[in-house]
């Protein structure tokens, strides 16, 4: 099985300035994830927990060098944000939203298929390496 994230990782949260997406950025941080941008459209230029906020995740790449994305939005917002990230270069999306459209995550999955890009979720926890990065919401203290 292939390491996905490790202490390299530079993510992305997209909708960090919802109340999931603020929490649980702050939590992966603390972790020792390299958080380092946020996206949310409208509100760039805004800061979380010294994270700085994009308005785009093309904006956000080409300041930050991401390479990874978690979405913290609303299960009707998914697949617009997966396309969103996968246009800008992300290779590395996971998604938590439960009960996003069925052809919409059947569509995401095919592009992010066909532009090398892999895809966790739609209702995951997340991924994780012990001790190094945490890309979700998944429990720390188990992991130790």
């Amino acid at each position: 099985m292939s390491i996905l994230v490790n202490e390299n990782t530079r993510l992305i949260v997209q909708g960090i300035t919802g109340r999931e997406g603020s929490y649980h950025a702050s939590l992966m941080k603390k972790y020792g994830t390299k958080v380092v941008a946020g996206v949310t459209p409208g509100k760039g230029g805004q800061e979380i927990e010294e994270i700085p906020v994009f308005n785009s995740v093309y904006e956000a790449v080409k300041n930050t060098e991401a390479n990874a994305s978690i979405l913290f939005v609303p299960p009707k917002f998914t697949k617009d944000g997966i396309l969103e990230a996968i246009d800008g270069e992300i290779k590395l999306i996971v998604t938590v939203a439960e009960g996003v459209p069925v052809h919409d995550m059947l569509f995401a999955h095919y592009y992010a298929r066909l532009n090398n890009c892999i895809l966790i979720g739609p209702n995951t926890p997340g991924i994780i390496s012990p001790g190094k990065s945490k890309v979700g919401f998944m429990s720390d203290n188990i992991y130790k």
